[in-house]
């Protein structure tokens, strides 16, 4: 199994930027990291450093591609490598209507032989693991024959992981928020997967809320991607390393994770970028203590100035308490 695929923090677009992963790396030491979506026309044409530069800090760290094309797969997944990520993934998964128009994300479900030819390629190209992201199906098809096909052709191909997003895709009449929500979960499909192709390292992903339902999956897979849950409510990646891993957290407490990615947010400033780039991303930090609302306001409000710097953070910290509110507190805020 890939190093640190135990537990992962799926690619978003719009959110799991470089700074997003660098705060997830302040807060684990040990999840994998995606990042968002890119297209092989953008990674081989576009601004290459804006695209697909990252901190040292944030390793282990995957590159997600979106396209089709084996021969423009194989040249984004070099192109990336050299950039020293430590995977390239294959998005098989996402039903916007921008990518079924360029052919690729979940469409490819009904493509088997092709993705099976996208690894391949991309397998030759780069000595990192190539990996794929999927869905179980899309639209119509049977979740049990549309996964073992991409299964069959993508293992025959040499893949080096699956992550199955355990939800078909519905490519008309939903929309990708919708698809996030919508089509029922099937975490069964995986675990059968899983106990057909023991061999195979097999990740799931979708509806995932806290650690208690990860342990729970992972009885059943290799790994686990957790999404929206981890970037809404990011303190829980603090007890991924103790809980998956049996390791120490980068910092005891949402306190001091602030403390120690000050250094991080320094140098963001100091190359222009303005504190919101960042901070951004840590809106969700202290939910569920007293002061969590002031915290998200202080920030979305002052950390928006183009003068907002570190002390401006530390303004917002400071409205935070300390004390942990008990747990009927944190059921009553979770519930509201």
């Amino acid at each position: 199994m890939l190093p640190g695929w135990r537990f992962s923090v799926a690619p978003m677009m719009d959110w799991t930027d470089r700074h997003c992963r660098a705060f997830h790396r302040a807060l684990s030491g040990r999840a994998r990291l995606y990042t968002e979506m890119v297209t092989t026309g953008a990674v081989i044409h576009g601004d290459r450093e804006r695209l697909l530069g990252f901190s040292g800090v944030e390793h282990p760290v995957a590159v997600q591609l979106g396209g089709s094309n084996p021969a423009d797969l194989a040249q984004a997944a070099r192109i990336a490598a050299e950039f020293g990520y430590d995977e390239v993934n294959l998005n098989v998964g996402c039903p916007s209507d921008r990518v079924q128009e360029g052919r690729f994300g979940a469409c490819l479900m009904r493509e088997p032989a092709l993705v099976g030819e996208c690894v391949t390629a991309m397998k030759a190209a780069v000595c990192v693991p190539v990996t794929v992201k999927c869905r179980i199906g899309v639209d119509d098809q049977d979740p049990e024959a549309a996964l073992d096909a991409l299964a069959d052709a993508v293992v025959t191909a040499g893949v080096d992981g699956l992550i199955v997003h355990a939800r078909k895709a519905w490519l008309k009449g939903l929309s990708p928020k919708e698809n996030r929500d919508v089509p029922p979960l099937d975490y069964g499909r995986a675990a059968r997967l899983k106990a057909a192709r023991p061999t195979l390292p097999l990740a799931v992903n979708g509806g995932l809320r806290s650690l208690g339902d990860v342990q729970a999956r992972l009885a059943e897979v290799d790994g686990v991607m957790v999404g929206r849950a981890a970037y809404m409510e990011p303190a829980m990646l603090l007890d991924v390393d103790p809980l998956l891993y049996g390791m120490a957290a980068p910092a005891p407490d949402p306190f001091a994770a602030v403390e120690a990615f000050e250094p991080y947010v320094a140098g963001v400033l100091q190359s222009g970028e303005r504190l919101h780039a960042v901070t951004r991303h840590m809106l969700g930090l202290f939910n569920g203590r007293p002061g969590s609302r002031a915290f998200r306001r202080h920030l979305s409000t002052q950390g928006m100035r183009a003068d907002a710097d570190l002390d401006t953070l530390r303004a917002a910290v400071a409205l935070v308490s300390r004390d942990r509110p008990d747990a009927r507190i944190r059921d009553a805020q979770a519930a509201a």
